[in-house]
């Protein structure tokens, strides 16, 4: 039993092609001949000509006539119908079958075109490395933004040396010698909230729905000082975004990271633009900044110099350093102004989980996943001191906090809801503050003046005064709180959980 090639059924008429060996139905292929000229199966010219006719046994039956209509006109008419809808779906075959080709031969070409960006930006980036030695090695500080700070291919720093450039250790101790004559004697600032207006903290604001819902959760945040009311959050979203609480506005909506924001923070200097800096758990910290002309913020730089995820970031006193910290083990110092990394810590033993500057800009702190808080020497990068708790099993310290007048730093303790309370000058824990095995310290924070403490947690937030460490305040409405911020004067606290801002005062 014969099929024809292009409808599949057994042909009343049947041919065979001398060129192809395919055998037809006689009418189809004749018709297929007239239209294309081509053998429909090869693609090879085709004519009448080639067509061979099958001579089947005279004692095999004929194959059935259609049974479902008598009139013949009718007979004609559908069996032209046929040919011409069995035609049209060989065509279409054929069609899909090219297309599929096509598109298999675009991906392929995709793929590649991929490959080779990735090769040329590795390619770039060892350029850039191997420029930066040359420029170190003949004392040659790079003066021209870098539109990406990468790390080399073998995860090594690319700084000039294990110091800092001598005119940034020069404004280091400028900064030291200006802020620590005043801040040590300094009583507190008249207009600051005292302990007896915590009292009086009410909720008084929420902002809700700050990031996108999937993922939900807004995860940082950092207030603005020289406009008050506007403040900057990061989210699970991957996004950061700058709001106005006065007109309640979105100021920039700003992608670019991956993953969840863990860090932001804000540089503002006087008669400058401010730098708005976010890191997250893409292993990337990223840098924005107001273009004058567009009235928009740009993105400009992205630093990836760590391995892993970056989980702290703050901005030094002078306005001029950026301080990462990450869960590869290493910190790094970038100057704000040429984006260049000018430090890189070796690797460590216990991931960094946070850190935070001392306001005179001489010691960094980083809390660690063993439970310790390594304090390093801002001016020579060399370990001053260990601070740990007398306790044998590890913690997570995921939160530090210096105090204003520079004498305490305050970070999660060894027990569940526990807060301790060093004292540099003697490196002791001076006083824990037990908040219950529930509250989870999420995170914690000094005000300005320096008598007021912020813990937030899975049970909201809580306040206490420095010194007595009386608690003053509980602020449980709204559930968990990841983040805590003092805001202008201490007149107000600011708290985030969920995808809500919420705000306590009098």
């Amino acid at each position: 039993m014969f099929f024809c090639a292009i409808s599949g059924e057994p042909p009343q008429d049947p041919v065979i092609s001398s060129k192809s060996g395919h055998v037809y139905e006689r009418r189809l292929i004749l018709k297929y001949i007239s239209e294309n000229g081509t053998d429909p199966i090869t693609g090879e010219k085709l004519e009448e000509g080639d067509l061979v006719t099958v001579k089947a046994s005279p004692n095999a039956p004929p194959p059935r006539p259609p049974t479902h209509s008598s009139i013949p006109a009718l007979l004609t008419a559908l069996q032209n119908e046929w040919d011409a809808m069995v035609l049209e779906t060989f065509t279409l075959k054929q069609q899909f079958n090219s297309t599929r080709q096509e598109l298999s031969y675009a991906l392929y070409s995709q793929d590649a075109a991929v490959r080779v960006v990735a090769r040329l930006m590795r390619e770039r980036d060892a350029a850039r490395e191997a420029l930066a030695n040359v420029q170190a090695s003949m004392g040659i500080t790079p003066s021209a933004p870098q539109e990406d700070v990468a790390m080399a291919e073998d995860g090594a720093a690319a700084e000039p040396d294990d110091l800092l450039p001598p005119q940034i250790l020069e404004q280091i101790n400028e900064t030291y010698n200006t802020l620590s004559a005043s801040r040590k004697k300094r009583k507190v600032p008249a207009g600051y909230a005292t302990p007896a207006d915590i009292k009086t903290f009410k909720a008084k604001h929420e902002i809700p729905s700050l990031h996108s819902a999937s993922p939900a959760g807004v995860t940082a945040i950092a207030l603005s000082v020289q406009n008050p009311g506007q403040f900057l959050t990061g989210g699970n979203d991957k996004i950061v975004q700058l709001y106005d609480r006065n007109t309640n506005k979105v100021l920039a909506n700003l992608k670019g990271h991956t993953k969840r924001i863990n860090r932001v923070a804000l540089r503002e200097r006087t008669g400058e633009l401010p730098l708005l800096c976010s890191a997250g758990a893409d292993k990337l910290a990223r840098i924005w900044s107001l273009d004058s002309a567009s009235g928009e913020y740009m993105a400009r730089t992205t630093i990836r110099t760590h391995k892993s995820e970056v989980t702290g970031l703050s901005v030094h006193p002078t306005g001029i350093l950026l301080t990462l910290g990450s869960l590869d083990k290493t910190f790094s110092v970038h100057d704000l102004n040429t984006f260049a990394q000018l430090y890189r810590s070796p690797e460590d033993t216990d991931s960094y989980l946070a850190h935070a500057t001392h306001p005179d800009g001489t010691i960094v702190a980083f809390g660690t996943s063993a439970g310790q808080i390594k304090v390093y020497d801002y001016r020579t990068m060399a370990l001053a001191a260990t601070l740990a708790p007398d306790a044998d099993a590890a913690y997570d310290v995921r939160a530090l906090s210096f105090s204003e007048n520079g004498f305490n730093l305050i970070a999660p303790g060894a027990g569940a809801g526990t807060v301790d309370v060093w004292d540099l000058r003697k490196q002791k824990v001076a006083k824990t503050l037990e908040l219950g095995d529930a509250f989870a310290v999420r995170d914690l924070t000094y005000d300005y003046s320096a008598q007021l403490l912020a813990i937030a947690g899975f049970e909201g937030v809580r306040v206490h005064v420095h010194k007595s460490y009386e608690e003053l305040a509980r602020f449980e409405e709204g559930g968990e709180c990841v983040a805590v911020a003092w805001g202008q004067d201490s007149k107000e606290l600011w708290g985030i959980g969920g995808r809500d801002v919420r705000i306590w005062g009098a």
